[in-house]
């Protein structure tokens, strides 16, 4: 998900200069005291943060999406491990939903209909690499308020898993190829040549297309496209991107990208959230800010709004607590952040928004359905036994 090595530079990850980099030209706009929570990054864990007033149209957009739906993500608990957490759009109902003493759990899925998750499952204190996610740990698949969970293969097995359209197969990008799997009985149902694709595959909703991260045509960390049925692969995306997902129509890609034509001082070296149809044209910005990495690109099941991760380091901060997540109306891109006069000049239609602050997390996923996420008053679903498929 970034472009090259996260280089730990004494200082660079240290949580109060996080912290500021979160509270300083990050959202400059004010933040809704009831509904939006923050990480504490220092202290490992989600609180809630006093704030001022929120702007109107923030408000607004809370209450537009109040209702719709469940997003899932993983952050750090207060324990400084990683669990996954549901949450209404507006930030609010927020729950942990694995609660695992003994392991990280990350990027978690939801099925097409909404009703089951799979995540990556690792070794407490692992650290979740931000490119290689998709090889680490077991897969794990629950119901999606996160009980009843499912070791459904061995570490490192499943690579880079995806759903397919209907929720009976899932799509794996392994080393040999990209293996289709029956869910039920795990028969591999077919194999295709990988063509370049090496990490973040997703299928698309009507079950024609893959995309993902590819080294295509000479060119690294580009998006691409396969058709499923003909193994035919074209390019979505120049140069530089990565982390993408479908839109519900299956036309479209969204997903980060760090154009290596901009000048510095013109705004480059930042990475945006773009959008493109599948057959790369009509690419267009959605949101972009100085000193700021935008990843975790990911729509609501009618496409209408956008979910994100704002970093200050390249590479979304799996490897550290994520990073602050926000919300957007699709209607509204292109939207320019704050402080960000290069890239104003760029996107001369741009907006200033709304965009609606969320907790500090990574890889949120949203769905229309209703999760039963009201099994534990105590705030968490409790913690069920394992089961391992044979």
């Amino acid at each position: 998900m970034g472009f090259g090595v996260m280089l730990l530079v004494s200082g660079v990850l240290e949580p109060e200069r996080v912290r500021a980099g979160r509270r300083i030209g990050l959202f400059t706009r004010s933040i809704p005291v009831v509904t939006i929570l923050f990480a504490c990054l220092g202290a490992g864990g989600i609180g809630r943060a006093a704030e001022p007033p929120p702007a109107q149209d923030v408000v607004e957009l809370a209450e537009e999406v109040r209702g719709k739906g469940w997003i899932v993500f993983g952050a750090r608990s207060k324990e400084k491990d990683w669990d996954l957490y549901l949450m209404r759009p507006d930030g609010s109902g927020l729950r942990n939903i694995t609660n695992t003493p003994d392991y990280a759990e990350a990027a978690p899925r939801f099925s097409p209909d909404g009703t089951r998750l799979l995540y990556r499952r690792l070794p407490r204190g692992s650290i979740i690499s931000h490119d290689l996610w998709g090889f680490q740990g077991n897969l794990i698949m629950a119901n999606a308020d996160g009980s009843e969970p499912v070791v459904y293969g061995e570490k490192g097995q499943y690579p880079w898993a995806c759903w397919g359209p209907e929720g009976k197969r899932i799509a794996c990008l392994t080393r040999q190829g990209i293996e289709i799997v029956e869910v039920a009985t795990k028969r591999l149902l077919r194999k295709l040549k990988r063509k370049g694709f090496y990490q973040q595959l997703f299928w698309s909703p009507d079950g024609k297309w893959f995309c993902g991260t590819a080294n295509y045509l000479g060119q690294q960390w580009t998006i691409a496209r396969m058709n499923v049925g003909t193994g035919e692969v074209n390019a979505v995306s120049e140069a530089w991107a990565c982390t993408p997902d479908w839109l519900a129509d299956s036309r479209r890609v969204i997903f980060a990208h760090n154009p290596k034509d901009v000048e510095p001082k013109e705004g480059g070296g930042w990475t945006q959230l773009w959008v493109a149809n599948g057959d790369g044209t009509n690419r267009q910005a959605i949101y972009a800010q100085r000193a700021r990495h935008v990843y975790g690109g990911a729509t609501s099941p009618d496409g209408k709004y956008v979910l994100m991760t704002i970093s200050v380091i390249d590479g979304g901060l799996s490897e550290w607590s994520g990073a602050p997540m926000a919300l957007m109306r699709m209607s509204d891109a292109p939207v320019v952040g704050p402080q960000s006069r290069a890239f104003r000049e760029m996107y001369h239609d741009a907006k200033e928004g709304p965009l609606l602050p969320l907790p500090t997390g990574w890889e949120p996923h949203w769905t229309y359905a209703e999760a039963n996420a009201e099994r534990s008053k105590s705030g968490h679903v409790e913690r069920s036994k394992d089961r391992n498929v044979k």
